[in-house]
């Protein structure tokens, strides 16, 4: 999906994924004239607990240092990067406006964007796209995007502080589809629900006919389980986060999950899909002539030991976890160990740093 909220630069851009328990600087190598892309760099550093809560930046020194070691441990030389912003204070709509020119959509989207938006439109910056699907006779549809000023605010800042250039702001979930996108072939008539499970929040994106149809981010996501790991053994983030995710200690033993953890997990995990299943069945209910043909999940959550086996199950749709590097190459330089690992938690940084040509 090629929309951004611009903040002014064209030049070659990083991927910056600030999620609220990492953050991950992605640098692509463009090859070639079919725009293939090589993952040349990639730096990941850890967020303390509650620097960012709920999408609020709590603690911004924090932020900026984790993005500074992101940048330093991927050994990137860019200073212009791409970040994404996702949650309550972003809306995503498609409206249907009545035909006009592009520029003259650009003298009226404020008003335009009244009518659809909860907030106060001179608190939000505005961006939209002009849809390729005619609508009905007279009309053309719009995707309309908005997000609140103090939010893009936080961003800017600690990207400054940490000694980079805030070139373009996008949206999460649009990130993810680009990556989608650029890995996978997609019929044109296929409906697929990309959805991306963060630490504090998921991010929902039904593609249909190449475009967003409908996009909701919720608030029950993967931290849920490491609390719910922490209540139950009374042990820390960090080590609840190790089970959570199946992985060794530092001895390369795994941990044995005690039957009380398991249960604890097995019900995080029906509340998430829960969530996520009235989203798309509301889809369906709402869209007559379109039915979900697959799910890619993406994200930490999606790491979750069981999760996609019980995504599957429960809705009985199909369901794959997204691999943003089934056709980006990465560089010889990288740990492909490493990237194995990490691989389902790329989908917002290499979809933002699909940005850095502009053609």
């Amino acid at each position: 999906m090629n929309f951004s909220l611009s903040l002014g630069s064209k030049k070659s851009m990083v991927g910056l994924d600030i999620g609220s328990s990492t953050v991950k600087a992605v640098e692509l190598t463009s090859k070639g004239k079919h725009r293939e892309f090589e993952l040349s760099h990639l730096g990941i550093s850890k967020l303390p607990a509650e620097a960012i809560v709920q999408g609020a930046f709590l603690n911004s020194g924090a932020i900026a240092d984790a993005i500074r070691e992101a940048i330093e441990t991927g050994k990137i030389k860019s200073k212009h990067v791409a970040a994404a912003v996702c949650g309550h204070s972003v809306i995503v709509k498609k409206v249907s406006l009545p035909m006009m020119t592009r520029d003259e959509l650009e003298e009226q989207i404020r008003w335009e964007a009244e009518q659809y938006i909860p907030f106060d439109v001179n608190e939000v910056n505005l961006d939209f796209q002009i849809m390729e699907s005619a609508g009905t006779e007279g009309q053309m549809d719009v995707l309309l995007v908005a997000a609140k000023k103090d939010l893009i605010d936080d961003y800017v800042q600690v990207i400054t502080e940490a000694g980079l250039i805030p070139a373009t702001i996008d949206v999460a979930s649009f990130a993810v589809e680009n990556t989608f996108e650029a890995n996978y072939d997609v019929r044109p008539d296929e409906v697929v629900a990309l959805v991306y499970i963060g630490a504090q929040v998921v991010n929902i994106n039904i593609v249909s006919e190449g475009v967003p149809a409908f996009t909701r981010d919720i608030t029950t996501a993967g931290n849920q389980y490491t609390e719910e790991i922490q209540k139950a053994l009374s042990i820390s983030f960090d080590e609840a986060e190790r089970i959570k995710l199946g992985e060794a200690d530092s001895d390369g033993d795994k941990a044995v999950v005690p039957a009380e953890v398991d249960e604890a997990m097995r019900t995080v995990t029906d509340t998430v899909i829960g969530e996520i299943s009235r989203s798309l069945d509301f889809f369906a209910a709402t869209t007559a002539d379109s039915r979900i043909e697959r799910v890619i999940l993406s994200g930490g959550g999606a790491k979750v030991v069981g999760f996609e086996a019980a995504f599957r199950e429960r809705t009985g749709l199909t369901v794959e976890t997204l691999n943003p590097l089934a056709r980006i190459m990465p560089s010889s330089k990288l740990d492909l160990e490493m990237l194995e690992d990490v691989a389902p938690t790329l989908g917002v940084g290499i979809g933002l740093a699909m940005r850095r040509v502009e053609i």
